[in-house]
């Protein structure tokens, strides 16, 4: 199977799936080591290890040689591409540390139609918390390599299945950004796209279910995906379809409004913030009944600790802030601080030990450069810090006597991005966060644009400052005639002087030494008129505004227009995407609003520094769950995933593209089919004309040596089959000469030269069936008996019946003498020893009572009720007449590792309990004869320990009859043949303590015999008449075969 991985080939690695290969087993340390070290070499991920190994300190001389690549390697590339907010998928192991699989702990029953689950991980004390996971590895394996098929596969066998589908798009999203090729670059982002829909499908699943889990599986902490959750994979993959779902945004707006119920008015909130003693008169409802009905101070608490009342607080707070600073800046700014100054730097410094809290606190441990990462990541965050360090800059030079009125222009700048920062509190907001999200959008577009009209704007200011003005030495002069002028001009400002008609000394400085004034223009001075060009300038004035007012500001339009059409398109998903980011931060803010909260934050630095409290995550976005409870859970979602999958499965048959598909396979089946028949029919045909011709030739022909008949020198065939063959073909001549080309009616036709019991002779490995309309045994019927030398008289298919006359039948007789037996028949063809014999009836331990009614009699041998077979005697069988077997059908259904029911073609799939003997080709039912007066068959007894003898015989007596009746066996003859009871004996719920006591207690006593559960499907190496019973047990239960 690793060789399949390697080379890609996902129906390969299906197969060893769906026939029993464990993913666990394979999944070792080593195989996951060769297998990086066998990546593709065009691979993206492939070079981003190389470049991990190039930065790898040497390794010292006297040290052990170790593989090139390590897994610690593989986990710093894919902690790159997952974010540093994961932990390390394979930490860097100790001396001789090898991480390994635990046990499981036991099973966890769920009332999920009898789904269960092992625990995934175990840890001991004193280690790192690290298991491998052998889905999720190779997983990561295929997706790094965008192998989809392959990544599909082993995806539907994931126990997190959606915390894999947000990694999965979120590891490719990161490589596209890094891919060259751009075929590449867009399958991997189809990909991701297609793992993202994959996640959502299956949280629809859950979330349709049950709403508080599906909210649970958002915040469970993923211990095999870096102790990361499902919400914050998806907000680092920016999966704003996911994050949009209704689900999720339920989920957020529960954490938005704490424990106050969703459906509270806002006015009703701003009321009670406003005056709190309403809180007791229940105009605000909570979700739980302690608070509703309880005292006061919990309701009051739980009100002032929702994130809801937390951010209009603040909102009050900061308008608060800007009124008084406006105040200050416009009626109240004194060379020495007023009352209501020193409060605003009170306030500030208020707001700058909030932003101070939210850089340092760390309650998810992620360390101080981390978490400076995330902080200066936000935009407002950046916007914070440049008003604070603005309002500093600006108040040292107001305490600044010389410096005072340079300070007041300062602060008024600042002013202006406090203002600012009031645009990321109606992010919350419905109606106007989406419009913040395009201004955003537009403010990047006029980013990129100005540079082209600064191109326009700078060639013109030049061109026309060189050709009107002689020599300016006034930069700042230059500047407006270059730069300020030409940029007016756009808006309809036009030069008075360009054209000459308002051309005025008086305007203008002659030789730029007045400071308010702009130097004149060429003149001449005798006639006072302009010397330039006037046409020239004219034109370059025509042509400056045709591709700036027409040209450039209409592109600008049209990409204003594009910018808003396509977030119009996706503002809902993207206002809900960073919806999230506004909830978390007042999710974990203290409640009292600036300047107050200096009050919590005092409080916060004694229980942190003082007391040595340590931080606690906070348990609505991210909680980390009991091992039973997280074990159920991931259960449920494995059913549903199922479900999910299933449901795709349907669809997908729908679609007419897929029908039509369907019917042109099936019709391509169906031409094979009946090629292979045509095929089968000449064959037999020239099959059986050869056999003809070789008996005639061995009848006819003479050997040299002596004159003896050739058969006898090279063959020695006994005198009484030579006769045989000799009258059935003189027969045949005879019927040829009197009918013109004979009759086929009679016509003894031989079958195959060798058949064994349960040999496969079709080229896909089934025993070959008897034609349409054949109603008689034909495996009773192969020309060599198994295990003999014996021949059979050939029986063609019209001649079968005892009522057909057959003149020249004339079958050997063959009795087997078998010692391996302690009750047989007697061996040989006298009459007296089996005149003791009572036929149709139970004859002392032996029941010679047929299923299917009385048998004929005659000459004192009983007659199969099937049919002549071409041999008379017992054979190898013990008793004359039918001989009974038990055949037990011991199924159960088909489980992957996460103890969901694997499907085939939507049907479930069953195994079954198979035994195998070293000298067989084939596996059979542990079933067969049985010593008399016993219930357990031989076989099977071989298989079973004998303390379970017992509690396996009260299972027969309550399985399922499947059959009863003659069993077309190669070793059946005229006078002895097989007759079979198949009972079923399911276990559907794989915890089920008899199935565990069976597992236990299954042991081959013969080394030579071999026991197994193999999976059910017509493919299996199995005998030909066990396939029969099998089909049927498996359309009992409606399973694949």
């Amino acid at each position: 199977m690793t060789a399949a991985l390697i080379s890609n080939k996902p129906e390969f690695v299906k197969l060893f799936l769906e026939n029993g290969v464990q993913l666990k087993e394979l999944v070792t340390w080593d195989t996951l080591l060769y297998l990086y070290q066998n990546l593709d070499p065009s691979c993206l991920f492939h070079s981003k290890l190389q470049k991990v190994l190039a930065e790898e300190p040497e390794r010292p001389v006297c040290a052990p040689p170790a593989p090139r690549v390590q897994m610690h390697h593989v986990a710093q590339v894919l902690r790159e591409l997952l974010g540093d907010f994961t932990q390390p998928l394979y930490p860097r192991p100790r001396t001789g540390d090898r991480p390994r699989l635990l046990l499981p702990v036991p099973n966890i029953k769920l009332n999920v139609q009898g789904v269960s689950l092992r625990s995934l991980y175990k840890r001991s004390p004193g280690h790192v918390a690290f298991t491998m996971d052998p889905v999720r590895d190779l997983l990561i394996w295929a997706i790094i390599q965008n192998r989809r098929e392959l990544a599909e596969i082993i995806w539907a066998q994931s126990q997190d299945c959606i915390a894999a589908a947000l990694a999965c798009s979120k590891i490719l999203k990161e490589l596209s950004k890094e891919e060259e090729d751009t075929d590449s670059l867009e399958e991997m982002l189809a990909l991701a796209d297609e793992y993202e829909h994959r996640a959502i499908g299956v949280f629809t699943e859950c979330h349709r279910k049950d709403e508080d889990r599906a909210q649970k599986l958002l915040t469970r902490v993923s211990e095999a995906w870096g102790k990361t959750t499902c919400l914050q994979l998806a907000l680092e993959a920016k999966d704003m379809k996911f994050v949009s779902h209704g689900g999720v945004q339920a989920f957020l707006t529960k954490v938005w409004w704490g424990q106050l119920c969703v459906d509270n008015g806002l006015w009703r909130v701003i009321v009670c913030m406003l005056a709190f003693p309403l809180l007791y008169t229940g105009l605000i409802s909570f979700r739980e009944r302690r608070l509703q009905a309880g005292p006061g101070l919990p309701r009051v608490r739980a009100f002032f600790n929702a994130p809801v009342v937390i951010f209009h607080l603040n909102i009050l707070s900061y308008f608060a802030f800007l009124c008084l600073f406006a105040y200050v800046l416009m009626v109240d700014f004194q060379p020495t601080p007023s009352c209501c100054e020193y409060l605003i730097y009170f306030w500030l410094f208020s707001l700058v030990c909030e932003e101070l809290r939210q850089l340092f606190c760390d309650p998810d441990e992620f360390g101080l450069m981390k978490m400076a990462l995330l902080y200066f990541s936000d935009f407002w965050n950046k916007l914070d810090i440049g008003a604070i360090l603005l309002f500093i800059a600006g108040l040292t030079c107001r305490l600044i006597p010389a410096l005072l009125y340079p300070g007041r222009i300062i602060l008024s700048l600042d002013f202006i991005m406090f203002c600012l920062r009031l645009m990321h509190i109606f992010t919350i907001s419905k109606t106007l966060g989406p419009k913040i999200i395009i201004v955003k959008r537009m403010m990047k577009d006029v980013f990129f644009f100005l540079f082209l009209l600064a191109v326009w704007v700078v060639s013109f200011g030049v061109a026309k400052q060189a050709i009107l003005i002689h020599n300016e030495s006034r930069v700042d002069w230059i500047f407006r005639g270059v730069v300020y002028q030409s940029y007016l001009t756009i808006f309809g400002q036009m030069p008075a002087y360009i054209d000459g008609v308002n051309f005025s000394l008086d305007q203008c400085s002659p030789n730029g030494t007045d400071p308010y004034k702009p130097k004149c223009p060429e003149s001449d001075a005798v006639r006072h008129e302009p010397a330039f060009p006037e046409w020239l300038t004219v034109i370059l004035l025509c042509l400056y505004l045709l591709f700036t007012n027409i040209l450039l500001l209409n592109l600008l339009i049209a990409m204003f227009n594009y910018t808003f059409q396509q977030v119009q398109e996706h503002t809902d998903q993207i206002w809900k995407f960073q919806r999230h980011d506004l909830i978390e931060e007042y999710q974990g803010r203290p409640p009292a609003p600036p300047p107050f909260i200096l009050l919590s934050h005092l409080h916060l630095f004694i229980k942190r520094v003082v007391l040595k409290i340590p931080a606690r995550r906070r348990k609505q976005l991210k909680s980390k769950l009991e091992k039973n409870e997280e074990a159920a859970l991931l259960s449920w979602e494995i059913y549903l995933k199922e479900s999910y999958l299933q449901n795709q499965q349907y669809q997908q048959k729908q679609r007419p593209e897929q029908k039509i598909q369907d019917i042109g396979n099936k019709v391509s089946t169906m031409v094979d089919l009946l090629e292979m028949e045509s095929l089968k029919r000449s064959g037999s045909m020239e099959q059986r004309l050869a056999s003809l011709e070789e008996q005639e030739f061995l009848c006819s022909g003479r050997s040299k040596n002596h004159g003896e008949p050739r058969w006898a020198v090279t063959h020695h065939l006994p005198a009484a089959q030579v006769a045989q063959t000799s009258r059935a073909l003189h027969w045949v001549m005879k019927a040829l000469r009197d009918g013109g080309f004979g009759s086929e009616e009679g016509i003894p036709a031989p079958a195959p030269q060798k058949a064994s019991e349960g040999q496969d002779l079709e080229p896909d490995g089934r025993q070959e069936e008897e034609d349409v309309g054949d109603t008689h045994h034909v495996n009773a019927r192969h020309l060599l008996y198994p295990n003999s030398h014996v021949t059979r008289f050939p029986v063609p298919n019209e001649k079968v019946p005892w009522e057909t006359a057959f003149l020249i039948y004339d079958p050997p007789f063959y009795t087997d003498d078998r010692k391996d037996r302690g009750l047989v028949d007697p061996v040989g063809n006298a009459l007296e020893p089996l005149s003791g014999i009572s036929y149709n009836a139970v004859d002392g331990p032996i029941d010679r009572r047929s299923f299917h009614g009385a048998y004929v009699v005659q000459d004192g041998l009983p007659l199969n009720p099937m049919g002549r077979t071409g041999l008379r005697g017992r054979g190898s069988l013990c008793c004359f007449g039918p001989n009974h077997t038990l055949q037990p059908v011991i199924t159960r259904w088909r489980r992957n590792q996460g103890g969901a029911i694997c499907r085939k073609s939507i049907k479930k799939m069953l195994e079954v309990l198979v035994v195998k003997h070293s000298l067989s080709e084939h596996w059979a039912l542990p079933g067969g004869s049985r010593e008399p007066g016993d219930i357990l068959p031989r076989k099977l007894k071989q298989v079973l320990r004998r303390e379970f003898w017992s509690s396996f015989q009260n299972l027969l007596t309550q399985g399922t009859e499947v059959y009863r009746g003659y069993v077309d066996d190669p070793r059946n003859t005229d006078n002895a043949w097989i007759e079979t009871v198949a009972v079923s004996i399911h276990f559907s719920d794989q915890s089920d303590m008899d199935l565990k006591r069976l597992n236990s207690h299954l042991h081959a006593c013969d080394p030579g015999m071999s026991v197994r559960w193999q999976v059910v499907d017509r493919r299996i190496p199995l005998y030909a008449n066990h396939k029969t019973i099998l089909q049927k047990v498996a359309t009992l239960y409606g399973a694949f075969y």
